[in-house]
């Protein structure tokens, strides 16, 4: 934004543009809103009509899947059938798939996105059950992943620099437009099988725990990424970790393996236990305190954010060091306030991220294996989902949900 007091914001995968702060009197600051993940779909996204006749037109293997049907948001069993696999894609069968707070917005359409009926899901691990003729990185009996798209275009700017997740027209395996094969609307890893180009399956180290390592093909990247793409992966280096829930405990996990001091920053006196003592964090700052946010000013290189919910980044951007970096995964329905002031004298930044390429889940997958990462789950049968959901939505999860799908699907139907 090149000016802070009439910037916009034009983005193609939103409706209208965002024009922060239109309303309010000119300030020394800018208005930062961080469109969610869930809303990169297409302008011009097929009509209802269309959609259903390129699912019936889909011809493939049957499949067995939970799904939304309105704004309810209530899950029952959905038969439908999977497309016709191509030269370039894997068959997968679904083992665990991990539940994420943008399943949640979706089936409940809070983002006026919904493509009902919606299959959620998008944290899948699984194992092939059957690869086309020209597949040459997988074969039938791995065990493989799948996360938070499964297309692109694969010529773009984006594209060819690796950066596929950033590609204006990206396929989301759940709810997403998928423009290659008649235009059909994906369905997700709610289901027993899914039907995947091979450039977007990722290869499961030996090793890890399959129901662990769901979360990570979402949450896991979110955070591995930008900590990545920013140099906060430096032994020795002072990481600040805002918020821990989903994505903030498997950051501090991270910052800790790359050898890196990790300071948990908390609404909430109560997580100081679960912090140090179990997931290993050196410190504990409770942002509500004014001594402990003094005596953090100034100390750490960088700050990954995943807080979701409305809050102010003036204060956390003073416990940066001059030229720190700050890092936006959560996505709060409210403009957040970003003063001038908090950044220019420092030289300090404030990035965004939306999860990772294909290249980044790979490399963090085997980086996970490597140092025995994987989330913090409770697994649960597909009947227990719409529980779950209404949980998630009161945050009464430590800290991931994930479906044992292939263990419990056909009896919950």
């Amino acid at each position: 934004m090149s000016h802070p007091f009439h910037a916009i914001i034009h983005s193609p995968f939103l409706p209208v543009p965002f024009r922060p702060g239109a309303a309010a009197a000119p300030s020394l600051g800018v208005n930062v809103a961080w469109p969610s993940r869930a809303l990169r779909l297409p302008r011009a996204r097929a009509s209802a009509d269309k959609r259903e006749q390129a699912m019936e037109e889909q011809g493939g293997a049957a499949a067995l899947g939970w799904a939304a049907r309105d704004a309810t948001g209530v899950l029952s069993p959905y038969n439908f059938s999977r497309r016709v696999p191509r030269d370039d894609d894997v068959t997968i069968k679904v083992l665990y798939c991990g539940i994420c707070h943008t399943d949640l917005h979706v089936i409940k359409n809070y983002w006026g996105n919904a493509m009902y009926p919606v299959v959620p899901g998008h944290e899948i691990v699984g194992v092939v059950a059957g690869v086309g003729g020209g597949v040459t990185r997988f074969k039938p009996g791995d065990t493989v992943g799948v996360g938070y798209f499964v297309g692109s275009c694969r010529s773009c700017d984006s594209c060819g620099k690796g950066h596929e997740n950033y590609c204006a027209g990206v396929v989301l395996t759940s709810n997403g437009v998928d423009r290659a094969h008649g235009g059909a609307a994906t369905k997700g890893g709610f289901s027993d099988v899914i039907v995947v180009s091979e450039h977007y399956v990722l290869r499961v180290p030996d090793g890890l725990s399959l129901d662990r390592t769901a979360p990570l093909l979402c949450a896991g990247v979110t955070v591995y990424s930008p900590m990545m793409r920013h140099g906060l992966n430096e032994p020795g280096k002072h990481l600040g970790v805002v918020g821990l829930g989903g994505l903030g405990h498997v950051a501090v996990k991270f910052g800790k393996a790359f050898g890196m001091k990790v300071t948990v920053i908390s609404t909430s006196p109560s997580k100081r236990q679960e912090a140090v003592e179990h997931l290993g964090a050196d410190e504990f700052v409770v942002s509500r305190d004014p001594e402990q946010m003094k005596a953090a000013t100034g100390t750490m290189d960088g700050i990954i954010d995943t807080v979701s919910a409305w809050h102010p980044i003036a204060p956390l951007l003073a416990l940066l060091k001059p030229l720190g970096q700050m890092v936006l995964v959560g996505v709060p329905n409210k403009p957040l306030e970003l003063p001038v002031y908090a950044i220019v004298p420092g030289g300090k930044g404030v990035a965004g991220n939306t999860v990772g390429s294909v290249g980044d889940c790979q490399a963090m997958l085997e980086f996970a294996g490597k140092h025995g990462i994987g989330a913090e789950v409770e697994v649960i049968k597909m009947d227990y989902v719409n529980t779950a959901m209404e949980r998630l939505e009161k945050n009464d999860v430590r800290y991931r949900f994930v479906v044992d799908v292939a263990g419990s699907l056909g009896s919950a139907a």
